[in-house]
This record gives C-alpha cells, structure tokens and sequence, in this order.
C-alpha cells in the first residue's frame, strides 16, 4: 500500500496525491510531501526510490535489504535513516523486529516497511488532525514517527519484566525442562533487544548532535528527547538481563538441591538394606549341625532384619540426616 500527504507552501494539504503530481509536489521547496510504502514488492518500491527521488543507488539496496542493526547515512541532500520496531509473543517467547527504513529531505519524507508500522499509523492519522505536524517540517514529523516507535518499546519492556517475575515464582513450584526453555527464550529475547536498542540509541545520538543540512538546529533538541528515552530503555534492559540472568541461576540452584535431597534419600534406603542384606546372608548359610531348631532360627534372624532399619531410622532422624 501507498499512501501520500502534501503540503503546499500555502498551507494547504490533500492525501493520495495523484502519482503524475508526485514530482511537481517535491519540486514545492516551501511543501512537504509525506510517501508511506507498506507492504509494498521490491520492484515498485525501487522504481519509486529510483525514479521519483533519484536516490543513490547503494541507499536504495540498503533499503531494499534488511539491515541487522539500525544506523544513519548522510547523502548530503537527504538522510537515510534505519529503525526497527519490535513485538513480543508471550506464549512463545520470541522477540521479533521490524524494520523501517526512511529518507529525510528538507521538503519529503519516505518511509518503507515491509510489515505494518503502528507508529507510522498514528502519526499519519494525527497529520491529518493538527497541522503542526506537517507545518514545522519533514525532520519534525521524522521525530513523531521515531518517539512513537520509542514508546512502543515499553509497553514490550513491561512485559518482558512480568514474563521474569511469573518465571521465577514457577521456579520453585516446578522446574521442568519447559521452564528452563522459557527462561533462554527470554534471555535471548532480552539480548535480541539490547543489540537493537543500543545502535538505536546512538542513531538518535547522531540525529540530536550532528549537523545535517535536512536537519534545522531548532529541531534537534526533541531528537535528543528521543534519545534519552533509549539511553532510559538501555538501562532497563541492562537491569533485565541481571534478572534473567538471577532468574537462570535460580533455577539451577533449585534443581541442584532438589537432586541433592533425592540422592539423600536414596543413601538413607540404601544405608538402611545395608544390615538388612547382610543379616539375609548369614542367616542364609547352612547351619544344620546347630542344635537350635530351624523355626526359632528364621525367627530371631527375622527380628533382627526388622529391629537394625528402625535403629538406624531413629539415629537418622535424631542426626537430622533426614
């Protein structure tokens, strides 16, 4: 899907610009013009990056390819900058991220991604509502869409936490082989996050910092708002990581001692058939040439089969061996 809002100089703006209009709206250097591609094949995405706004050929396969981290590029007359946003499935545990790829110009702004983007959603849906949005700028709306996505963060952070603190209180009712899945799941989650989190960080860094031609120096300061919500998020994670880390050492604590109480009771069985078999195998020999007759024989050796266990039993409990 694409979808398109302009601006003209005179403060007027209309949605799904006409594709013939689409050059005469960039050549509106005091207009902003706004493309949102979604879902949209490779090949029309790369006739419009191509054809339409002549980007460099290296940008547009950047673009095109899915990058493993975020990162920013200055191409002096635009600014192609890669975010991700992330979603977590709590059934399964796995963290997944979505990339958005954008070109920042001094009158356009073109967003890609391949999956749908609740951040570029919104923003569009608020361009349309307040005019601030579209009249301060292109690098003023790439500030929308980024703090969006950064605050979608959280609510994922949150649930990550929670995820943390059910898994510790499972681990002391049950410590199968499916919790300590769940508890690498999650700490692949949490580093997954991090390695997304930290470049982010510094994209905003360079954005808030930098000097880029697309850029006005009054806007920079709410890219810097950005970036301290990263620098709070990376925190966060780093505190995540510790707990999922106690979490796994926990876990490896409560099994330990479990196998050490079962190893105990199974030595106390043994220790206690240790008499027992050894009394089994005297009275087990052949002693015909004893006087005593058989029957008070079997008797006596059965109560000392029965009587040793119970004394060794009371001198366990009484030693607190078990």
């Amino acid at each position: 899907m694409i979808r398109t809002i302009y601006r003209n100089n005179k403060g007027n703006f209309s949605t799904d610009i006409p594709e013939a209009h689409w050059k005469i709206a960039l050549q509106d250097k005091g207009g902003l013009f706004w493309i949102d591609m979604g879902g949209e094949p490779e090949a029309r995405v790369k006739s419009v990056l191509a054809d339409v706004f002549h980007f460099h050929p290296l940008a547009i396969d950047d673009a095109l390819q899915k990058a493993a981290t975020p990162k920013i590029d200055d191409w002096g007359d635009y600014v192609y900058v890669v975010a991700h946003s992330v979603t977590f499935d709590l059934k399964t545990y796995d963290l997944e991220t979505y990339e958005v790829d954008t070109f920042l110009g001094k009158n356009f702004l073109v967003t890609y991604h391949k999956h749908p983007l609740a951040s570029a959603d919104r923003v569009w849906k608020a361009a349309q509502r307040n005019e601030t949005y579209l009249s301060r700028g292109a690098d003023y709306l790439l500030y929308n869409i980024l703090d969006t996505l950064a605050a979608d963060y959280m609510p994922l952070v949150d649930t990550l936490d929670d995820a943390i603190d059910h898994m510790e209180d499972a681990i002391f009712q049950n410590s199968g082989r499916a919790l300590l899945n769940n508890i690498f799941s999650v700490k692949r989650a949490v580093l997954r996050l991090r390695r997304i989190i930290i470049p982010q960080r510094e994209v905003m860094n360079r954005l808030a910092r930098d000097t880029y031609s697309v850029v006005d120096q009054s806007e920079r300061i709410y890219f810097r708002d950005v970036y301290d919500h990263y620098v709070r998020l990376a925190d966060v994670n780093d505190t995540l990581r510790d707990l999922v880390g106690g979490a796994l050492d926990t876990y490896l604590s409560v099994s330990s001692n479990r196998t050490n109480e079962i190893m105990k009771v199974l030595t106390v069985f043994s220790a206690m058939f240790l008499p027992i078999s050894f009394v089994a195998g005297f009275f087990g020999m052949n002693f015909e040439l004893l006087p005593w007759p058989s029957l008070a024989f079997l008797i006596a050796g059965l109560a000392v089969m029965a009587i040793v266990p119970l004394i060794m039993w009371w001198w366990f409990k009484r030693q607190e061996w078990i």
